[in-house]
């Protein structure tokens, strides 16, 4: 029942929950989301690269402001 086409809605938390329309899942009850959505903002981000530039700058400011509260 794997469907490829870009209208197939799959569960994030249960991958072979899948149905042709959104809704919502039968085991957990999420949203279902489209295929291809999985990964939707790593493509954006390296789509453009300043966007993964600031990204990473944001992700190692974070990282130094923790360990500097911690020690």
């Amino acid at each position: 029942m794997a469907q490829t086409d870009a209208s197939a809605y799959y569960c994030p938390m249960h991958a072979d929950v899948r149905q042709a329309a959104p809704g919502q899942c039968s085991k957990c009850g999420m949203d279902l989301v489209p295929e291809g959505a999985r990964f939707g903002l790593l493509r954006h981000m390296l789509g453009k690269p300043w966007h993964l530039a600031l990204m990473l700058a944001a992700m190692l400011a974070l990282m130094a402001a923790a360990m500097k509260i911690l020690h």
